[in-house]
């Protein structure tokens, strides 16, 4: 494992084109929101996913594969999330990196390639909710829209607009 917090050189691909990373994301997504996708939890990580399995229509999702050609993350455009009102979307969601990735690019470039994704797809804007990330958004030109509850607690909304 490398600790070190140099930038990790990815490809982002979509998950249609590397079905075969279904497994491995499937328990990252039991590692990150076990209470969920977890043993008795209502969520199914691999149905979930393999409903991503698009190119040009959400939901899709992007895995980020470093250059052995490890899964190291993913995020998805779905057309509502966590705290999701009537009209809003699409949403970057479900996107995790792997621990022995993290504060290296990852989660950045995914979720880069995810709007890039969501111009071509000619959306006006998209959504986000997060527990954590809300001055990194807010430095990135998100705007806040609300905050709602969640099973993990308080999260906010934000919007990009792409136009």
């Amino acid at each position: 494992m490398n600790n070190s917090l140099e930038p990790l050189k990815v490809t982002i691909r979509p998950l249609s084109d590397v079905p075969e990373s279904i497994a491995t994301l499937s328990e990252m997504f039991v590692q990150e929101w076990g209470p969920y996708y977890g043993p008795g939890g209502p969520g199914d990580a691999d149905a979930d996913l393999r409903a991503c399995c698009k190119r040009d229509e959400i939901p899709l999702a992007l895995v980020a594969m470093n250059e052995q050609g490890q899964v190291v993350g993913t995020g998805a455009l779905k057309p509502d999330s966590v705290g999701a009102e009537p009209g809003e979307g699409p949403w970057i969601a479900a996107l995790v990196v792997s621990p022995a990735s993290r504060r290296r690019g990852v989660g950045t470039a995914i979720m880069n390639a995810l709007i890039e994704k969501a111009r071509q797809l000619k959306f006006p804007s998209i959504y986000i909710s997060t527990d954590a990330a809300d001055c990194l958004l807010k430095k990135r030109g998100w705007l806040p829209v609300r905050k709602v509850p969640s099973l993990r607690g308080p999260i906010s909304i934000f919007r990009l607009d792409l136009t």
